[in-house]
């Protein structure tokens, strides 16, 4: 249902790139490089030229990103440190470039990738992200033998494997996993006002009435950027679809008039009552702070917002600020996975695997999300590296349903991604459920 045609995909990403980088913005240098070869099994052949280069000077890393912001960049270059102590003759290059969330950098990478100019790896969300736009157009190498060579294949879960897995090939390495289901909460304010932690979206509505009866802020949203609307959206059809049929709903065999989707938007329409006048002039760092300084109860955040309470706000968890799941997906956990890979063209496929080896590794995985305030995609990692909502968790990674992340392009195609943001952006201001309902239906079915 949700497919397009290759010509259409790319004629969509070179639009995005057009129109993005008609501002100012950042560029990276060339990668360079040839096409390489692939085997029928899925692993990668280079050239005995490449492979003598890279003996001989040590090569070229070039790392592409949209990592700058507090504590993710921290994670990166702590990450790069941990590479270069390992490789000391391999030359790294940061080539992040900055913007919310990875709006930019995505322009940018679409422009190389178009360009024959791909970086030696590149950020990009595991399932859709990765399968529908760059994997469908034939522009990565399969990975099929670096994970039985690293002995990988048992070190994630086989749905995350799924996630970043195209008809039968394996294409990037998660390297962290954020959670998107998550609900943050003051607990000043929910200790005021003897708020417990609601599991059921009729407990929610309930507790969104009493806090703002109670003359405080239900729920903070700062939807300046449409998709933190649209998470919001996505856990509301988690939780009345379930995970199966959530995940259903993707490749068609759920619809979009299936009468569970409109309980979704009936109760979106409701929660939107209750989210603070300002909501389209902030981001999701303002309506975090919003929490953080008790000027709001709740947000609907990935927990990446764990890690700015924490490091730009100096709060601690389970005093300051609380956590629970998104009502009605106490059982699920909606993933985000952030993932690097191997384009094709790139001329030192060899270096590039040995930066990868440290990113799949326990020590990198985590030296890198003790900072990023995400949890490691292995399921080895050291737990006593990590705080009170690090380990929670890592038991619920393992042990919940895993569902991917609408908002964050895992589940479905960026195109169709693109509409819905735009029709919840229409539905936020107009609340028109028939009408949401019906652009939903018309955007699934082309």
């Amino acid at each position: 249902m949700l497919k397009k045609s290759l010509a259409l995909l790319l004629m969509l990403i070179l639009a995005v790139a057009l129109v993005a980088c008609g501002g100012d913005q950042d560029t990276t240098e060339d990668a360079g490089g040839t096409d390489e070869t692939t085997d029928d099994t899925g692993g990668e052949e280079t050239t005995d030229e490449g492979d003598a280069a890279a003996e001989d000077d040590g090569g070229k890393v070039e790392i592409f990103s949209w990592w700058t912001g507090a504590g993710e960049e921290d994670a990166l270059l702590a990450l790069i440190d941990l590479f270069k102590e390992q490789h000391p003759d391999i030359e790294v290059e940061n080539a992040a470039v900055a913007g919310g969330a990875g709006t930019n950098a995505k322009a940018v990478l679409a422009a190389r990738m178009q360009g024959n100019d791909p970086p030696s790896t590149f950020q990009v969300h595991g399932g859709a992200e990765l399968n529908e736009s760059w994997v469908a157009a034939d522009l990565m190498q399969p990975m099929n033998d670096f994970y039985e060579e690293n002995e990988l294949m048992d070190k994630f879960p086989e749905e995350l494997i799924d996630l970043v897995s195209k008809d039968g090939n394996i294409y990037s390495v998660p390297v962290n996993i954020h959670r998107g289901n998550v609900m943050f909460y003051n607990k000043v304010i929910f200790e005021e006002n003897g708020i417990e932690e609601p599991t059921t979206l009729d407990e929610f509505v309930d507790v969104l009435a009493q806090l703002q009866d109670a003359g405080v802020t239900p729920l903070a949203l700062g939807d300046k950027e449409a998709w933190t609307a649209t998470q919001i959206f996505e856990n509301l059809l988690l939780a009345t679809l379930g995970a199966d049929d959530y995940k259903a709903l993707w490749n068609g065999e759920v619809g979009f008039d299936d009468d569970r989707v409109r309980e979704a938007a009936e109760h979106f329409k409701t929660i939107l009552g209750y989210v603070n006048e300002d909501h389209a002039s902030r981001n999701w760092q303002d309506a975090s702070q919003l929490v953080g300084e008790g000027e709001a109860a709740m947000t609907n955040m990935g927990d990446w917002a764990k890690g700015y309470f924490s490091n730009d706000l100096n709060l601690a968890v389970n005093e300051d600020y609380g956590y629970f799941a998104f009502p009605g997906t106490t059982e699920d956990f909606m993933v985000v996975t952030d993932t690097f890979g191997l384009p094709k063209g790139i001329e030192n496929t060899e270096t590039v695997k040995e930066f990868l080896k440290v990113l799949a590794s326990v020590e990198g995985q985590d030296t890198f999300n003790t900072l990023k305030g995400s949890i490691p995609a292995r399921v080895d990692a050291d737990k006593s590296k990590y705080d009170e909502y690090g380990t929670d968790a890592m038991e619920d990674f393992q042990n919940n349903n895993l569902t991917p992340s609408l908002a964050h392009g895992s589940a479905a195609a960026e195109g169709f991604l693109t509409k819905v943001n735009q029709e919840v952006n229409i539905f936020v201001t107009q609340q028109d459920v028939d009408q949401f309902i019906e652009k939903l239906q018309a955007a699934g079915e082309m």
